[in-house]
């Protein structure tokens, strides 16, 4: 299990971790409001809230896993 989606792109079972595409577009934002002026102390302290579950479904099966119905339901990305 890993916490970045391209690992699991590349053969790993599972990842479950930060969408990094949403944390450089906040990344971004908070950089432009700078960029127009805002303190940066003044800016609120935020976080990534979206996180995403990426399976595997081929290295499952490869390794004779099986994978719950519910489980992949739940999967922001199936990997076939």
């Amino acid at each position: 299990m890993y916490f970045v989606r391209e690992y699991a792109a590349e053969g790993g079972l599972i990842s479950y971790g930060p969408n990094y595409d949403d944390a450089f577009r906040q990344v971004g934002e908070i950089i432009g409001r700078v960029l127009k002026g805002e303190r940066p102390e003044d800016l609120p302290v935020r976080q990534v809230t979206k996180i995403d579950l990426v399976i595997n479904a081929k290295t499952a099966n490869s390794l004779g896993l099986p994978l719950p119905a519910a489980l992949l339901g739940r999967a922001d990305e199936v990997i076939e």
